[in-house]
């Protein structure tokens, strides 16, 4: 109690106090001794403070920039369904049923498996993923991630499979531009995972830079496309003449990344595509 009576005597003699009293003296001579302690305190203190800023504003930029790829990956995704479904409806009216509604993506189980092994090669042309045929994996079946298309299995062991990617040298992969744009073959560019070719479109075929490309799913009867129709491989880069006459140079630029492969989705169980070996 005394001590609270003590206080505020002192902040009432404070404030009546005049500025050249002798408590005003004592006030300016210990904020002049801890105003430069508090600068360097300060000083010393800023750069956790900037840290920890970083640190926040970084975490969230992060997190705004995950929600934006899913936006992204998401609208791209309804726009490749828009743009498939004007292309079918072209297609349907030319030869109705040509498309069976069981050749849909939909028809497919999805195994999904990490990748525990990449090829050492400046190609980036197989891994390994931890799915095998003791999950229903199969040579031959498609694999995608969440950007697109990445390869198909090439071969299997029970808990394993290897996965050769559309950017190996052996990979083709016949695709169709959309909305309703011409059907040709995707290969890779020697030792740049990053640009693929499509082969096999004449001079005279309209093809615009951001043109969305998906596997054509095409099949006579006899034989038959490696992939079913529908699966986003990539969009035009770029465009030009052709090495072979009458044909054009296109560029693509693929959606998945090749270099940056975690997580998988391997399309098994679908209906039988004639002349692909199961």
């Amino acid at each position: 109690m005394a001590l609270i009576v003590a206080s505020l005597v002192i902040l009432s003699i404070s404030f009546s106090e005049a500025e050249s009293g002798p408590l005003s003296s004592i006030q300016r001579g210990v904020s002049a001794v801890l105003t430069p302690v508090q600068e360097g305190a300060s000083r010393a203190l800023k750069p956790a403070r900037d840290l920890v800023n970083w640190f926040d504003e970084t975490f969230d930029a992060r997190g705004e920039n995950d929600g934006l790829r899913e936006e992204v990956q998401a609208l791209r995704e309804q726009l490749a369904d828009a743009q498939k479904a004007e292309g079918e409806n072209v297609e349907f009216r030319k030869l109705l049923g040509l498309r069976s509604a069981e050749a849909t993506i939909d028809a497919y189980k999805r195994v999904t498996g990490r990748v525990i092994a990449r090829s050492p090669t400046v190609w980036y042309s197989t891994v390994t993923v931890d799915v095998g045929s003791g999950e229903g994996v199969e040579v031959n079946d498609p694999v995608v991630n969440g950007d697109g298309l990445v390869g198909r299995i090439t071969e299997t062991t029970r808990g394993s499979a290897q996965l050769t990617l559309i950017t190996d040298h052996r990979s083709a992969v016949s695709a169709k531009l959309l909305p309703d744009g011409p059907d040709g073959v995707v290969e890779p560019e020697a030792g740049d995972p990053e640009d693929l070719l499509l082969d096999f479109i004449a001079d005279d075929e309209e093809v615009e830079e951001g043109q969305m490309l998906v596997t054509a799913g095409w099949s006579n009867g006899r034989i038959s496309s490696a992939y079913p129709y529908g699966l986003e491989i990539g969009r035009v880069s770029e465009t030009g003449a052709g090495e072979q006459e009458n044909f054009q140079q296109v560029h693509v630029e693929p959606f998945a990344d090749m270099r940056d492969l975690e997580f998988v989705q391997v399309l098994t169980g679908g209906p039988k595509r004639p002349g692909v070996p199961e």
